[in-house]
């Protein structure tokens, strides 16, 4: 009678290959939540928004006059044409999530392009309007307001151009993006349209209320 004899060798490779299979189907099962911690962040980012816009809604309510006597008029035809340029890019970054999603990465890094530009527009008008104001960051508690809300809504579009930089490096990177993983184009329209509701909200308050 033949014996039969086992390889432990085998027996352990073999257990090795089937515990990373499971473990592959294991990770490929697992919800990604990446999506859902970057409306977190942005979720804390606008609480920080709020206590800003509660500050100076505050600072206007006991104020005997707003804005204080004394500050120059707002020139509203830069800023308008800021608000126009920055919504629009809104709807042209969602072009280059819809893009994507029909694996067309040529038209990803066509609209994500557009979109840096507008972005860096806007930033452009921004410094351009400062460096017309007739009024500085001291002169009162309206001026100081306004540099600190529009100055740090200026730092969020700067973050969002860089992201949408990034994103753009990576999409050289053959295969990188895909209708089946997109996350970094996901994550800089989701933060870029943050950045465009704030700035719809500062408007209102800043130059039209």
């Amino acid at each position: 009678m033949q014996s039969s004899t086992v390889d432990p060798a085998k027996t352990a490779l073999n257990y090795h290959h089937s515990a990373e299979t499971a473990a592959g189907h294991h990770h490929e099962g697992h919800p990604d939540h990446r999506v859902f911690g970057v409306i977190v962040f942005l979720v804390a980012e606008g609480m920080i928004f709020l206590g800003l816009f509660a500050a100076y809604l505050t600072f206007r309510a006991v104020a005997p006059t707003w804005p204080p006597e004394g500050t120059p008029e707002r020139e509203l035809l830069l800023p308008g044409i800021n608000t126009l340029i920055l919504i629009s890019s809104s709807f042209v970054i969602h072009n280059a999530d819809t893009a994507i999603k029909k694996n067309n990465v040529a038209g990803l890094r066509n609209w994500f392009i557009a979109t840096a530009i507008m972005g860096i527009i806007f930033l452009v008008g921004q410094v351009y309007e400062y460096s017309h104001l007739e009024f500085g960051l001291r002169s009162n508690l309206y001026a100081s307001t306004f540099y600190v809300l529009t100055g740090f809504h200026g730092l969020h579009v700067c973050f969002g151009v860089l992201l949408i930089l990034g994103v753009l490096w990576r999409s050289l990177k053959k295969d990188h993006y895909s209708s089946e993983s997109h996350f970094g184009v996901e994550a800089a329209e989701i933060y870029w349209h943050f950045v465009d509701i704030v700035w719809i909200i500062l408007f209102l308050l800043l130059y039209i209320l």
